[in-house]
């Protein structure tokens, strides 16, 4: 299935809902990208161990595909001071969720209790802030399904899969505040930014 081996299937096939893959996510660390840039495949994923969010969105999207679901992302756009961050979004009983990966305490797994994707993105808000304290959320993308990037193997490439983060950079956004709302915001308490130091994976920790 979508040249997946032995070994991929036995795992993809363990994780029969987004709970289940959230989960195995928080198992793998994160990717730092010490040897440079990398936007690597679900497969690349489990053979070099590591995912940064916008890998583990699409380990995501394989997972649920694997299981019958469509393969979602969603890309948030912050400010040029801080970092986008995709997550695999997938809906429930009418209601939209989303799996992530991140190496902070938030930005992480959402319930199945949104009504619409802009509703979900929003959920995001408040903890999308920088060492200052400055909320950098601004915008969103509609879900993008992943299966459009079949015919580059996007689910077992070898190879960096650059086409679907350079997609999602460039297909339209939608913007979740005013000049004036920009310009009115209050920077997140301290012990919010300190809570938000709190990591799950140090650069230096050893693997077993």
């Amino acid at each position: 299935m979508f040249g997946l081996n032995e070994k991929e299937i036995k795992i993809f096939r363990a994780l029969k809902t987004p709970k289940k893959i959230q989960d195995f996510l928080n198992k793998i660390p994160i990717n730092f990208e010490e040897g440079g840039d990398t936007c690597y495949s679900p497969r690349m994923v489990l053979k070099n161990w590591k995912a940064h969010c916008m890998e583990g969105a699409m380990f995501a999207a394989a997972a649920l595909r694997f299981h019958g679901e469509e393969p979602l992302v969603v890309d948030m756009e912050s400010t040029e001071k801080d970092f986008d961050h995709v997550i695999c979004v997938f809906k429930k009983n009418g209601k939209w969720g989303s799996i992530g990966k991140t190496n902070h305490a938030v930005l992480r797994y959402r319930e199945p209790i949104y009504r619409n994707i802009r509703e979900l993105v929003m959920s995001f808000f408040h903890e999308y802030f920088d060492d200052s304290g400055k909320k950098n959320l601004r915008s969103y993308s509609s879900p993008v399904n992943l299966k459009r990037f079949d015919k580059i193997n996007w689910v077992t490439s070898e190879k960096d899969v650059w086409e679907i983060p350079d997609y999602l950079a460039k297909i339209k956004h939608f913007p979740i505040l005013t000049r004036s709302q920009i310009a009115g915001l209050r920077k997140a308490d301290k012990i919010e930014i300190e809570a938000g130091k709190l990591l799950e994976w140090e650069k230096n920790f050893k693997k077993n």
